[in-house]
């Protein structure tokens, strides 16, 4: 322990002040100063959590996927601490720690649950190991950063290596299933998964390609059904067949789901559970959220399935009130689980709607493939103004070569009113390549919104963008409209 960490908190919270005041908004600034400082701190606190680490990571969803994780088991009666805006590096969590710790260092919570992107999640772990880990998918994002996929898996496998409890997986993105192989001898697998009728709409990043000259190929592509049908699977055969393969004939076999998602409908979804179809209306926007959903159902109850031995086990010193949200957590049946999905809202910028200049306005990030088809896929394009806004800042990644693989023809019909963003022009030539009209482009954020939104009053208007985009669009329409605090700065 550091000589001056009984400090820490007190000095933290006097440089997250002061960055908020220079710069109007948060930053991870005070983590990097704490990390530098008091390199204990981010173990030393999270470890004093009774119910320890929930670890969220994968390409795809972590935000929102984590956003439902905390908001289920919060509902369920437990102390949730959370890194909730999306600053999912280490030390965006420990700036996060900093607005929560007693100035005596002490984090009133049972359990944390943390998105961590995935090169940082293994910086995470080598300090705090979860009881819980979340792994969602593996596409191409940032490959300035990752590079190829495998990569990116190979990362992950390091989360799934340390995770002491329950390790949650997506049963239909094969790199990420493989990662069974690597979990520490007493580490439950769960899975979870989608029916057959909706595996179509969630290809594996092997199964995309781009869409140029061959009209709606994607539209029709579907996806495989076996971990074996990747080529750059076949390695890791051997080392995953006691979970890919039966004892007894060797033949492939589907993996068994904690929780699938078999079937949606406009602000509906179902989800199969222990054999019983369970269908509930939901706040959350976009067929791909609705799959997160899942995911979260499927950790959660991890979580409820250990909470009788967590409060045999719990300390006099943890009180009765720790016991008796135990007890309630622990006697928390299907149904209170479906009814807390159903309570659950996006988080900002992934189908956030803001009322601005007479119309709704909805953002929708997008920083790969998978993601822009399937939010393309989510909202039709008729009846609404479309604007897509490109950076290709650091968290964004630099490279954007992904866009060349994304089916843009949906929007041939209503075209793209704007396109902006640093890679504006980009943008605009990929769309040229599909044939979509685009009436403006301005690489200009700001005055490219405002003509946007206030042309067509009352037409809703769809943007997608990236993350920085993103960021610089909520604080543009925060000058011409109400927008809630994300507490990111832009």
């Amino acid at each position: 322990m550091a000589w001056n960490s009984f400090a820490t908190p007190a000095i933290g919270k006097g440089v997250r002040w002061a960055s908020r005041l220079l710069h109007h908004g948060g930053s991870a600034f005070p983590g990097k100063v704490i990390e530098t400082i008091d390199p204990g701190f981010l173990a030393r606190t999270l470890g004093c959590l009774p119910l320890g680490v929930v670890l969220v990571s994968g390409t795809n969803g972590k935000t929102t996927t984590t956003r439902m994780v905390a908001s289920m088991l919060s509902d369920l009666g437990l102390k949730v601490f959370t890194n909730p805006t999306g600053s999912n590096f280490t030390r965006g969590v420990v700036s996060a720690l900093l607005q929560q710790v007693t100035l005596g260092g002490r984090l009133d919570a049972d359990i944390a649950v943390l998105e961590l992107d995935e090169a940082y999640a293994v910086h995470f772990v080598k300090q705090v190991k979860p009881r819980y880990a979340l792994l969602l998918n593996v596409m191409r994002d940032q490959l300035d950063r990752f590079g190829e996929i495998d990569n990116t898996a190979r990362l992950l496998g390091e989360v799934a290596k340390t995770t002491t409890g329950t390790v949650v997986l997506n049963r239909e993105d094969p790199r990420i299933a493989a990662l069974a192989a690597l979990t520490p001898a007493g580490t439950q697998v769960r899975y979870f998964g989608l029916s057959d009728e909706l595996k179509k709409l969630f290809p594996s990043d092997d199964d995309m390609a781009t869409t140029v000259s061959v009209e709606g190929e994607a539209a029709e592509t579907t996806p495989s059904r076996s971990a074996t049908d990747s080529p750059r699977q076949r390695g890791r055969e051997e080392k995953a067949e006691t979970v890919r393969k039966s004892e007894d004939e060797g033949e492939a076999v589907e993996l068994p789901a904690d929780v699938t998602f078999t079937a949606f409908g406009d602000h509906r979804a179902t989800f199969r559970l222990d054999g019983d179809e369970h269908t509930t209306d939901v706040k959350l926007e976009g067929v791909y959220n609705l799959y997160n959903a899942a995911a979260a159902l499927a950790v959660v109850r991890a979580v409820v399935a250990d909470a009788p031995r967590a409060r045999t086990a719990a300390a006099p010193a943890g009180g009765e009130a720790f016991r008796e949200r135990l007890r309630h957590v622990a006697d928390s049946g299907t149904d209170a689980l479906i009814r807390a999905v159903a309570r659950v809202t996006p988080a900002f910028g992934r189908g956030e709607v803001i009322e601005a200049a007479g119309s709704p306005v909805e953002l929708l990030l997008v920083k790969n493939p998978m993601g822009f088809r399937l939010s393309l896929a989510s909202f039709p394009p008729e009846g609404a103004d479309t604007m897509i806004v490109i950076n290709d800042e650091y968290a964004d990644g630099r490279d954007m070569s992904w866009l060349w693989d994304v089916d843009f023809t949906s929007l041939r019909g209503t075209g793209v009113a704007q396109v902006s963003g640093v890679r504006a022009w980009d943008m605009a030539l990929r769309l040229a390549y599909d044939q979509v009209p685009v009436a403006a482009t301005d690489t200009d954020i700001e005055s490219a919104l405002n003509l946007f939104v206030h042309a067509n009053p009352g037409t809703p208007k769809h943007i997608y963008c990236t993350y920085t985009a993103m960021l610089k669009v909520r604080a543009a329409l925060g000058r011409i409209a109400d927008v809630a605090d994300a507490g990111v700065g832009e």
